[in-house]
């Protein structure tokens, strides 16, 4: 009995191993025969074609087409600020609050892009836009004409932000 004969008998025709190899074909056939699937049968699968994201963006709602125009409105606001000059005398404070506005707004702007993804897409959308409006808006104001008379809103709006998050969770 040579090397070769070793590893056949080790390998396939021992009992245990005979036995084994028997068990898994019938299993593989009992499977096979199960789905429907014989010798000469061969299943095909059809892929759904991919559909374009500007497709999908259209089926959830208004809420990509108001988050491009916020994102839009940032970067506008943004350049706007980054280039103004400001008064010596308070120049500092309204940066201060300008370089805010503008990260929250451009953060809440991601946010509501992806608020179709939410349970409740139209409730968090509302809290966020209101949020951008009432925090980073009144913000703005104040950073562009030093006119603190709308400050008392810009809590509000950080009120709506808040809630926007905390109704993703719903």
């Amino acid at each position: 009995m040579g090397l070769d004969d070793t590893f056949s008998y080790i390998l396939f025709t021992n009992p245990l191993s005979a036995n084994t190899i028997n068990v898994a074909k019938a299993a593989a056939g009992g499977v096979s025969s199960y789905l429907g699937l014989g010798p000469n049968k061969v299943e095909v699968v059809k892929m759904v074609p991919p559909e374009p994201l500007w497709k999908l963006a259209l089926q959830t709602g208004p809420f990509v087409r108001i988050a491009a125009i916020s994102g839009a409105a940032a970067v506008i606001l943004g350049a706007y600020g980054s280039h103004k000059a400001y008064p010596d005398d308070k120049g500092q404070e309204q940066r201060r609050v300008f370089d805010v506005a503008s990260r929250y707004h451009f953060v809440h702007t991601l946010a509501l892009l992806g608020s179709p993804l939410c349970r409740m897409p139209y409730l968090t959308s509302s809290f966020l836009i209101a949020g951008i409006l009432l925090f980073s808006g009144t913000c703005y104001y104040y950073a562009f004409t030093g006119d603190k008379s709308y400050s008392r809103l810009t809590p509000v709006g950080g009120t709506c932000f808040i809630l926007g998050w905390l109704a993703m969770l719903i």
